[in-house]
């Protein structure tokens, strides 16, 4: 078994992932163990936005923004090892069995962990679970697949067609 490493900060995150505020939703990785297992953390703060509509006057973490976190744990760790990472993105292909426990509220610390059910090399099965004080407040298993980055170019929509030239109004065209 390999010694997992410990600790990335959001600088090191951010270099592995492509979300920013508002999306990041991890703030620490404790410990990666390759192609195994990661650990992260999530600050709950009042100041996120979701908080303003989710619910004014009783805020609730959303449970997909949970689910989104436990992704972007899971993402981090696939992404570490894609040398050209900077031209890849992660994605959702599916969510199952996903269940809510407790709700996650402004002041909690989420303790994320994914394990590795799956691995290959362009899309993972990972299950993952979010929890609080040592209580679950979330799990799922969830698959993601590897995508380019590159943006496909628009296709030019057609010139529009020049007006029909018209006569003043009430002259006949002769």
């Amino acid at each position: 078994m390999t010694d997992p490493q410990i600790a990335l900060d959001i600088t090191e995150i951010m270099s592995i992932l492509p979300h920013r505020y508002p999306l990041l939703l991890i703030d620490r990785i404790l410990e990666i163990e390759r192609k195994k297992r990661i650990v992260a953390i999530k600050n709950v703060t009042f100041n996120e936005p979701q908080f303003t509509g989710h619910f004014p006057d009783f805020p609730i973490m959303p449970g997909v923004l949970i689910i989104e976190a436990i992704a972007q744990a899971g993402g981090a760790l696939l992404l570490t090892e894609i040398p050209d990472r900077d031209t890849k993105l992660m994605v959702f292909t599916g969510i199952d069995n996903a269940r809510f426990r407790k709700p996650v509220v402004p002041g909690d610390q989420v303790r994320i962990e994914v394990n590795v059910l799956n691995w290959r090399s362009t899309a993972v099965k990972l299950h993952g679970t979010a929890t609080v004080d040592g209580k679950l407040a979330c799990e799922a298993t969830i698959m993601c697949a590897l995508t380019s980055r590159t943006m496909k170019k628009p296709v030019a929509a057609p010139a529009p067609a020049p007006p029909a030239s018209t006569s003043a109004i009430g002259e006949s065209p002769e």
